[in-house]
């Protein structure tokens, strides 16, 4: 067998059959980093998901998972974007009947709103959002223990859910009813911080950027994923690049079972398009904090959630 001449064939039929939904249709060679086999469908599967944009770690975790479908299906199909979780290596799905699963959270959250306040929190909870974060940005450990107990007080009397950004300690001892940690927030913690978390009952999101991480995020079984930055956005340095909704629509695909949130760049015009990948949730952040009315703002963007899902 001609490994180098097979790889090429497989990494030229991957391209040519997903080029367009993921934004290319070259299929010149293109360096895929290193290589851990030379296994060919492995080789040419890394070779056309780097020419598709993605990054090295989320070219390799693609071509081990098409790889393992090759295997298990017993044939190669460059038609098949791999979106079994099994073939990345996760555990049993539906994640909620995992044995370490966290406390579930409904499947779809709705409208999302980050706030940089109790203050926002509390009026965006008034205004019905269904689910609302505190990212709350300080040094100062007691403006932050004050802010999170507040931000819980300010939900109390409505049915808004509230999670706290990075601080799940406090979140713990506030008794919010869930924790939001960034990747490498999760990746800092030691399994029995994770635990510590679980066994307070507090649900938990995590964010991720990609393939690799949602494998890494699917390894805590959380219970809600979020996926982004689906389109630019200014409000943090990302480092990678705009997901965009063609891969949106396949993350939601790999990850179904689980609660899903798209965050990053929506705007009302994009909304439609973002909730067609299946999503159950939208994160916004400056749609409603820097909107002249935002509890119109809020009451628009829940109108036509509701609207798009029914």
């Amino acid at each position: 067998m001609n490994t180098s001449i097979d790889a090429r064939a497989i990494s030229q039929a991957i391209v040519a059959a997903h080029g367009l939904r993921f934004g290319t249709n070259t299929p010149a060679a293109i360096s895929a980093g290193r290589f851990s086999s030379d296994e060919p469908v492995y080789r040419g599967a890394k070779q056309a998901c780097t020419a598709l944009g993605f990054i090295e770690i989320d070219a390799e975790c693609l071509a081990r998972a098409w790889r393992a479908q090759t295997v298990r299906t017993g044939a190669f199909d460059a038609n098949q974007w791999p979106e079994t979780p099994a073939d990345f290596g996760m555990r049993a799905f539906p994640p909620t009947e995992r044995a370490d699963a966290f406390a579930p959270c409904p499947q779809r959250l709705g409208l999302y709103a980050v706030l940089p306040d109790a203050q926002w929190v509390g009026r965006m909870a008034r205004a019905g959002v269904p689910t609302v974060q505190l990212r709350f940005k300080s040094d100062d450990a007691a403006a932050t223990e004050r802010e999170v107990h507040a931000a819980v007080d300010a939900v109390r009397g409505t049915a808004a859910l509230l999670f706290i950004n990075d601080h799940w300690q406090v979140a713990i001892a506030a008794g919010a009813y869930g924790v939001h940690l960034g990747q490498e927030d999760l990746d800092a913690l030691a399994p029995a911080q994770v635990q510590q978390i679980r066994d307070a009952g507090l649900r938990l999101g995590v964010s991720t950027h990609g393939y690799a991480e949602m494998v890494r995020a699917d390894a805590v079984s959380p219970s809600y994923i979020a996926m982004g930055a689906v389109y630019p956005t200014t409000l943090k340095k990302m480092a990678t690049a705009p997901q965009g909704v063609a891969r949106l629509a396949a993350y939601a695909r790999l990850l179904r079972g689980y609660s899903q949130v798209g965050i990053g760049g929506i705007d009302a015009v994009r909304l439609p398009e973002v909730l067609a990948t299946g999503v159950g949730s939208v994160a916004v952040v400056r749609a409603l904090v820097a909107a002249e009315d935002p509890e119109a703002a809020a009451a628009q963007w829940m109108a036509a959630m509701g609207a798009a899902s029914a």
